[in-house]
């Protein structure tokens, strides 16, 4: 049974190889053909490119998890989402893609901080791009577990003895086709196979819940309304305040995600950034409802049936395992396998993006050629990749728990800067580094201290992003009216 579930993925496999091999002979010879794929991505592309790349294993893993243990007011945190996704369309994705090409061609988020504040360029250069790798580094050990899960609940005695458990050999697999295509296709592969990926994505998001309501012992009938947990179907049971506001702040965090507003950068024109909102907002509609669908109608087969779920994030996994032919089982998990490393290989390149050309060229070879931008960038791929291993070691890691450490972080960090570089014409540079610097530090602090909410559930407290928002969004207000020039103060 397992033999047509290997062929689909290893056609999977096979799939973004080639791409990776495609895009290293289109534009992988200069830093902007390599980083941005030469800022000439069509609408669709980088719409979905950008949906993918956010989509990462927690839509897949981590929000059906969430559904299926707390129930359907878990859902807040995918309207959360939506709300803010749309914002960040709508507000920072023309603007920035106008003002980076505008602003010395910058192709980097911290590279485009460092021309709009110019006096401070090289202090947000380096806290930027630190903050980036730390992060980063966080957010793609995230995925790593996903792809740690997805073989150790699949395939579990049926890979090869090499002298270590299947998640870690489902951890080194995942990361090195990812890193293969990536080092090799830069950001054109990343893009592309993000849309390929997208598509597999929607595609499963809607089959599987159809399959398991309206399939042999599906939920159909009214057994949803008959799972024994109070106020499961409820989108306020057990809600309070500080869980509501933990839920729905989550939307705040896309205005800070490096790794998603590249692709506003990438687009092929200001024009067609519209186009390419409606595109992205609509996929990521559908795949938000089939995730939720996953989750709820997942916990009623389960009891309905009679089985035993030990970790809830992976319902989709034992599901597509249970229900399917073999084949299509192979193009689920390959769909998993998508959501996972269409958002890891988004953050490699970001990240060493961030390594190559606000560290190396910065400290080390200002001179440094194209081609040795380039190679550079690839090597610091790699060793992102071998942080995030080191991280996603732990089998016990939490895939939500993870991300929503590292969103947060981003979104804390980076959020107000770019709203407020993009619209407020009077921040100053001292007020960039003081709300970059705020945000990373008050979210890293909360976590420590233990005051952030605990997931699934929201118990214990809020969510750090929240805190930390707000303070970096005072800090900047604030630094920037006491250090604007004289005249402007007033103003301000």
């Amino acid at each position: 049974m397992q033999t047509g579930t290997l062929i689909s993925l290893a056609l999977y496999f096979i799939l973004m190889l080639a791409i990776g091999l495609w895009a290293w002979r289109r534009s992988t010879d200069t830093s902007e053909g390599y980083l941005l794929a030469g800022r000439n991505l069509p609408p669709s592309v980088a719409a979905l490119s950008a949906g993918a790349s956010d989509m990462s294993g927690w839509l897949l893993l981590g929000l059906p998890g969430a559904l299926y243990a707390a129930g359907l007011v878990e859902a807040w945190i995918g309207i959360g989402l939506f709300v803010g996704a749309y914002f960040n369309w709508l507000i920072v994705a023309p603007r920035l893609r106008k003002q980076t090409q505008d602003l010395g061609n910058a192709l980097t988020i911290p590279e485009f901080l460092a021309n709009r504040f110019p006096d401070k360029a090289v202090a947000l250069r380096v806290i930027s791009a630190l903050i980036v790798v730390v992060f980063f580094s966080v957010y793609t050990a995230a995925g790593l577990v996903g792809g740690g899960k997805l073989f150790e609940t699949s395939f579990a005695g049926l890979l090869p003895d090499v002298g270590m458990s299947d998640y870690m050999l489902g951890i080194w697999i995942t990361c090195l086709v990812v890193l293969a295509y990536t080092m090799v296709g830069g950001f054109l592969a990343v893009s592309l196979t993000d849309f390929v990926q997208g598509l597999i994505m929607v595609t499963a998001l809607v089959i599987m819940p159809l399959v398991i309501m309206f399939g042999p012992g599906g939920s159909a009938g009214g057994s949803l309304t008959k799972v024994p947990v109070e106020g499961f179907l409820s989108l306020t049971q057990g809600l309070t305040v500080l869980g509501f506001i933990s839920a729905v702040t989550w939307g705040l965090g896309y205005f800070g995600q490096p790794h998603i507003i590249v692709r506003f950068m990438a687009v092929r024109s200001v024009e067609e950034v519209k186009t390419a909102r409606n595109i992205g907002m609509t996929w990521m509609g559908v795949a938000l409802i089939g995730a939720i669908g996953i989750g709820i109608a997942g916990r009623a087969y389960v009891e309905r049936n009679g089985l035993v779920i030990d970790d809830p994030e992976t319902i989709f996994i034992v599901l597509a395992n249970l229900l399917f032919h073999p084949l299509v089982t192979g193009f689920l998990l390959a769909a998993l396998l998508a959501a996972i490393m269409s958002t890891i290989s988004s953050q490699l390149l970001v990240a060493s993006s961030s390594l190559t050309e606000d560290f190396y060229k910065l400290f080390f070879r200002k001179e440094a050629g194209e081609r040795e931008s380039v190679n550079v960038g690839r090597i610091c791929v790699a060793l992102v990749a071998l942080a995030a291993i080191w991280i996603a070691r732990d089998p016990e890691s939490q895939v939500l728990g993870l991300v929503s450490n590292a969103w947060a972080g981003f979104g804390a960090a980076f959020g107000p800067l770019i709203i407020l570089s993009l619209t407020w014409d009077r921040m100053t540079g001292s007020g960039a580094v003081a709300g970059l610097v705020t945000g990373a530090a008050v979210v890293t602090a909360w976590i420590a201290l233990g005051w952030n909410a605990q997931l699934p559930g929201f118990d214990g407290g809020l969510y750090e992003i929240v805190p930390g928002f707000i303070a970096a969004w005072l800090a900047i207000w604030l630094v920037s009216k006491a250090t604007a020039p004289e005249g402007e103060q007033a103003a301000a």
